[in-house]
C-alpha cells in the first residue's frame, strides 16, 4: 500500500515537509510506502473553467506539476495534503493545484483516505484546515482524522520539531491511516466493494 502526501508549500523541506515525514515514520512501522510530492515553488496555473480534462479524461492543456501528480494519483491507496497556512487559508499554490487536480483527477482518489495538514507560524490552522478537507468531502473520500486538528506550529522547521503535542498528532494521523488503509484492504478481502454510485443529479436555483 501507499501513501501519496502532498507538500504545498515554496520551501522544499521546510514546516509543512517536517509534519509530512513525521507522518511518513509512522506509516512506515505498518509497511505503508509514502512519497511526498512537492508542488514546487514554479507557476501553478488556476483552474479557467473550460471542462477539457473532464471531457477527455485526461490532465489540464497546462504542462505542470498538476498533470504530473495526477497521473501518479492512480497507484496511490491513500492521500495526504499538506499546506502552510497563508491569511488563514491553504497556500495560493496549492488551492490552485488541488482545484485542477480534482476536477482532472479526481475519480482517482475516489473512495480512498485522505487528510489534510496544516502548518502555521500562530494562528489560522483550522480555517485552512477546513479548506482543505472541503475536496475530500465532495470526492466520497473518508477523511482521517487525529487525537487533535491536523496542525503543527513553528516559524521553521526546527521549531516545528519542538511542538510535540503537534507531531504527536502527525504519528497519530499516520497510525489512523495505517489502521483505515489495512480495514479497507481486509474488507475488499471479504468482498466488499466501495459502494455503487446513482446517476449524478446537478440542480441550481434558478430551476
Amino acid at each position: 500500500m501507499k501513501v501519496l502526501m502532498v507538500n504545498g508549500s515554496p520551501h522544499k523541506e521546510g514546516c509543512t515537509y517536517t509534519a509530512l515525514k513525521e507522518v511518513a515514520g509512522a506509516l512506515e512501522k505498518y509497511g505503508i510506502e509514502s512519497e511526498i510530492f512537492w508542488v514546487g515553488n514554479g507557476e501553478i496555473a488556476g483552474c479557467i473553467g473550460c471542462g477539457a480534462c473532464a471531457k477527455t479524461g485526461e490532465g489540464c492543456f497546462r504542462e505542470d506539476v498538476v498533470n504530473e501528480f495526477v497521473a501518479k494519483a492512480g497507484e496511490a491507496d491513500g492521500y495526504i495534503f499538506g499546506s502552510p497556512v497563508h491569511y488563514a487559508a491553504a497556500s495560493g499554490a496549492l488551492t490552485s493545484f488541488m482545484d485542477r487536480a480534482f476536477y482532472s483527477g479526481g475519480s482517482k482518489m475516489t473512495g480512498k483516505p485522505a487528510a489534510a495538514v496544516v502548518s502555521c507560524r500562530r494562528g489560522g490552522a483550522s480555517a485552512a484546515f477546513d479548506q482543505i478537507n472541503k475536496y475530500f468531502t465532495i470526492n466520497c473520500m473518508p477523511v482521517v482524522g487525529s487525537q487533535y486538528w491536523n496542525q503543527v506550529h513553528g516559524g521553521k522547521a526546527e521549531e516545528v520539531k519542538q511542538d510535540e503535542e503537534g507531531m504527536q498528532t502527525m504519528r497519530t494521523l499516520g497510525n489512523n491511516m495505517a489502521w483505515l488503509l489495512s480495514c479497507i484492504e481486509a474488507g475488499k478481502e471479504k468482498g466488499i466493494t466501495f459502494p455503487e454510485r446513482e446517476p449524478v443529479i446537478r440542480t441550481n436555483y434558478i430551476r
